[in-house]
């Protein structure tokens, strides 16, 4: 069993997993290895990698949707305005006894504060976009996407 982690453990995880760089042929590299992981665990998700606005690697792997899709870019998007892990946005609002969703006052059918968008950071430049994972529970779609940059970032 997976235990949740905490808003700290959660911040530690974006300030580790950080690019010096970030590539087209980095993208790719990193989409194919979340394949490779969703493929070895059977899991029915679409991945997705967004540069500065523009789609850099997509994949939809069986059992996942069209509503996937749907998904991902409602994480997506809470990753753009926040600058943070869509599961980190919705895990401090959750440690305030609250709901993203009842204090945000963002669209619900626009911004999802669920597990599974993660920034890409660039050193000394900032966030620079996001990788998303949906299909699975949300706390399984992030830790799927932090494995994944553990990887290659090491």
């Amino acid at each position: 069993m997976t235990t949740t982690p905490t808003v700290e453990e959660l911040e530690a995880q974006e300030r580790h997993l950080v690019f010096s760089q970030f590539t087209y042929d980095d993208a790719w590299a990193l989409g194919s290895l979340l394949v490779e992981l969703a493929r070895e665990r059977r899991a029915p998700v679409a991945i997705d990698i967004h540069r500065a606005g523009q789609q850099l690697f997509h994949a939809a792997l069986p059992g996942s949707t069209p509503d996937n899709d749907a998904w991902i870019a409602r994480k997506r998007r809470v990753v753009e305005r926040y600058g943070s892990a869509s599961y980190l946005v919705g895990a401090r609002h959750r440690a305030k006894g609250t709901t993203f969703e009842a204090s945000s006052r963002l669209d619900p059918d626009t911004y999802a504060a669920h597990g599974g968008s993660f920034p890409l950071t660039l050193e000394g430049t900032g966030v620079i976009g996001a990788i998303t994972v949906s299909g699975l529970p949300q706390l399984e779609d992030h830790n799927l996407v932090v494995e994944a940059l553990n990887r290659f970032l090491t």
